[in-house]
């Protein structure tokens, strides 16, 4: 059994991880609610330029756009974002785990022939697939210590001149959706090539615009606006949620902690009673035999 020292040493150690727990829940908080403002504002935008985009491609022959292109999927290259930090609970792993079984579910022959790419969105996901049988071709660790726009437009250049070189005829993304502070949704959304009736396959609004300079023009500047913002919407989503999963899970640490000190208190009132106890024991022992002795 644990001496009386021992088991307030662990009562100590464990109300300071507990201080620590409660520190990074309020910090978790605070960060959640400025990616919370974020990706509030910024869905509207992303949601009004699809539609945009979804009213123009049924006015004007996408076929000329090379983003609208579908081809034999011969090669594909699936991004998979992550955070950079741990210590929120299953967030990492969900998500690596849900795109290591799309690419066998849907990919095992292209991934035996090595025709599977991957790009890596957080340290998480670069330290998994940079260590294993992955072609990894682009690795974007520490993204979300300062998360701003150039980082979104780095990923999606390299993406966009990956599918137009004909490097990959298909890119999807594995990512968490921020749903609420305590939920994320999982998603495999497609990214390239853009489908014809949209970016969303959303069918076209029965409203007839009057575009200026023309339909054409204006397809040409939106498309690249629009995966610029597709990845940033993607990145603001997952560093949302990271902060929810993190405060939830810094919650339950917490929670953890205040009822492991109860148990070990608990553990340390019996074995102080168990020590008095045999204290006294020996005490009456003694006295009784200085009385038989005299």
């Amino acid at each position: 059994m644990a001496t009386l020292r021992e088991i307030r040493s662990r009562i100590g150690g464990v109300k300071n991880t507990q201080k620590i727990t409660k520190a990074m829940k309020m910090v978790a908080a605070a960060k959640l609610r400025r990616a919370t403002d974020a990706i509030v504002a910024a869905r509207p935008y992303a949601r009004k330029m699809r539609e945009l985009l979804s009213h123009l491609s049924g006015r004007v022959d996408v076929t000329a756009y090379p983003h609208f292109e579908v081809r034999e999927v011969k090669a594909v290259c699936v991004v998979v974002v992550t955070a950079d930090r741990g210590l929120c609970g299953a967030f990492n792993s969900n998500v690596i785990k849900a795109a290591v079984n799309h690419i066998q579910t849907h990919y095992a022959e292209l991934q035996a022939e090595g025709k599977v790419k991957v790009v890596c969105v957080g340290k998480k996901s670069v330290d998994f697939f940079g260590k294993r049988n992955y072609t990894v071709i682009g690795r974007y660790a520490g993204i979300f210590h300062q998360l701003d726009f150039a980082a979104a437009k780095g990923v999606a250049a390299r993406l966009t001149e990956g599918f137009l070189r004909g490097e990959f005829d298909r890119v999807e993304i594995v990512a968490n959706e921020f749903k609420n502070a305590v939920q994320q949704n999982l998603t495999v959304t497609p990214f390239l090539p853009l489908t014809g009736a949209g970016t969303d396959g959303a069918a076209s609004h029965g409203a007839d615009y009057i575009y200026e300079p023309s339909g054409d023009a204006i397809v040409s500047a939106l498309v690249p606006k629009h995966l610029d913002f597709q990845i940033w919407r993607v990145l603001l989503d997952s560093n949302a949620a990271e902060q929810g999963a993190r405060m939830s899970a810094m919650e339950n640490a917490s929670t953890n902690a205040k009822e492991l000190i109860r148990v070990l208190q608990l553990t340390y009132n019996k074995a102080r009673q168990a020590a008095i106890t045999k204290e006294l024991l020996e005490i009456v022992g003694g006295a009784e035999a200085l009385k038989k002795a005299g």
